[in-house]
């Protein structure tokens, strides 16, 4: 099978489903930047060390936002529960618990931070970034197309997870965290 089909050449593409829509549709840009952050997130498995345990739960987080994809990507009318597969409120309570653990052995937060000091923790906070837009872009589609209440849930706390794994990383590189000192 090619990878080229020439179908999307004036600027549509198919849904999952049939329908074709604009490249431009509201779920395409909101799967599109799923995909992109599905890519950072390999992007930072690759960066984290072998022995780690980090890298394991992010395949599986990878693994969860191909199905938020695959719903974003799905015509409306689609059964989420029997023709897709399915984000769980058991998805959600995975990646708590996994912040809970997490934040066992880090210090309370008393300022802002400022994002870096390694090269792991910087593309971590990208990734929280990515995946806050890629919430706000469900949320533009959710009041016109479907209800996409367990895709919100997750992207949210995804991204809690995400800046608590830079923490954690900054903790486990060596990094110093930057405060934020506001200058008045």
């Amino acid at each position: 099978m090619k990878i080229y089909t020439r179908t999307g050449d004036k600027g549509t593409t198919s849904l999952v489903g049939g329908t074709r829509v604009a490249k431009t549709d509201l779920r395409i840009e909101a799967y599109g930047m799923v995909d992109e952050l599905i890519s950072y997130l390999g992007l930072i498995r690759d960066l984290i060390p072998g022995t780690s345990p980090h890298g394991d739960f992010l395949l599986w987080i990878q693994d969860r936002l191909m199905t938020c994809a695959s719903n974003l990507a799905a015509e409306s009318d689609m059964d989420f529960e029997n023709q897709l597969p399915s984000l769980h409120d058991k998805d959600v309570v995975k990646l708590e618990q996994a912040i809970d653990a997490m934040e066992l052995d880090l210090r309370p937060l008393q300022s802002f931070i400022l994002p870096g000091g390694h090269q792991l923790v910087s593309f971590c906070h990208i990734a929280r970034n990515v995946c806050r837009k890629t919430e706000r872009s469900v949320l533009r589609i959710d009041a016109e197309i479907r209800e996409y209440d367990k895709i919100l849930k997750y992207l949210n706390r995804l991204s809690d997870y995400l800046f608590v794994l830079a923490r954690k990383l900054t903790n486990e590189t060596g990094a110093q965290e930057q405060y934020w000192r506001p200058k008045i």
